[in-house]
């Protein structure tokens, strides 16, 4: 079977449980996922399925991707994903996978692309403690000593240095299914998930 669906992160919100505590929960919509491609062993060298979903205007679709949805026989998507599975063979172009699916999920894996933060410094990208905050000192947010002097005279790769901090791959894993919306296709896990508000994500049976 298909253990994942893409779709959209709506926000974080918070209901009640049965026992009338409060949950914080965030939505992710997932509208159904359509089988664009199925790839198997024997034409591609591996089993997966090509999963499209989001709609977008068929004219805004470029000539090598509309190629593609006509040679499928499929309705264009604007994202266009992989999910590997055991068994292509079983699948065909134009199956849909919905949150039905996960109506008896009980935890997932959540992954998304985490929030850009820029160039950031060592306190704010590693949690550094950083130096004395009085006026006499020099030394406040610098990230400190980051080599020696005659041996080895060179700074040891990996050292946690300023830099580029986020927009990276993040999966959450075992959050738990709180509730699944059919109707709405909507998904409630527990949590925070990565990345902002409308950024894709995958959610996988953990």
């Amino acid at each position: 079977m298909i253990n994942a669906i893409y779709g959209k992160k709506i926000g974080m919100t918070q209901i009640f449980a049965e026992d009338d505590t409060v949950v914080p929960v965030t939505v992710i919509q997932a509208e159904p996922n359509t089988v664009c491609q199925v790839k198997t062993e024997a034409t591609d060298g591996y089993e997966a399925v090509q999963l499209g979903f989001g709609y977008i205007k068929p004219r805004k679709v470029n000539q090598p991707m509309a190629g593609h949805f006509a040679k499928q026989g499929v309705e264009p998507k604007r994202y266009l994903r992989e999910v590997r599975v055991e068994n292509a063979g079983e699948y065909k172009v134009g199956d849909t996978q919905t949150v039905a699916a996960f109506a008896e999920t009980k935890k997932v894996d959540v992954t998304g692309t985490s929030k850009g933060k820029g160039f950031a410094g060592v306190m704010k990208r590693y949690g550094f403690r950083g130096g004395p905050g009085g006026h006499g000192a020099h030394f406040h947010r610098a990230p400190g000593s980051v080599g020696q002097c005659a041996t080895p005279s060179r700074v040891f790769k990996g050292l946690r240095l300023p830099g580029h901090m986020g927009c990276d791959t993040v999966t959450v894993r075992n959050l738990e299914v709180v509730r699944v919306d059919e109707d709405m296709n909507l998904i409630l896990v527990k949590g925070a998930v990565p990345g902002s508000k409308n950024g894709i994500v995958r959610v996988r049976m953990a």
